[in-house]
């Protein structure tokens, strides 16, 4: 299940969620004030490195030049 982060209109609170695929959609609201003016922010996300030998890796230090 993905988390997302959000930010409520009315207070401003920032906090995560984490939502589940179901049948029912549950109505999002705000941990602080309980708020349904909540929109979803573009949070940061990292990428695993796979359980591979590190010669399969092209940076291997993990800090590849731009």
């Amino acid at each position: 299940m993905p988390i997302y982060s959000y930010v409520c209109k009315d207070c401003g609170e920032k906090f995560d969620l984490l939502v589940g695929v179901t049948a029912e959609k549950e109505e999002l609201k705000c941990e602080k004030c309980g708020s349904k003016k909540i929109t979803k922010e573009i949070s940061g996300f990292s990428v695993g490195k796979s359980s591979g030998s590190s010669s399969d890796s092209s940076c291997p230090t993990g800090t590849c030049p731009l």
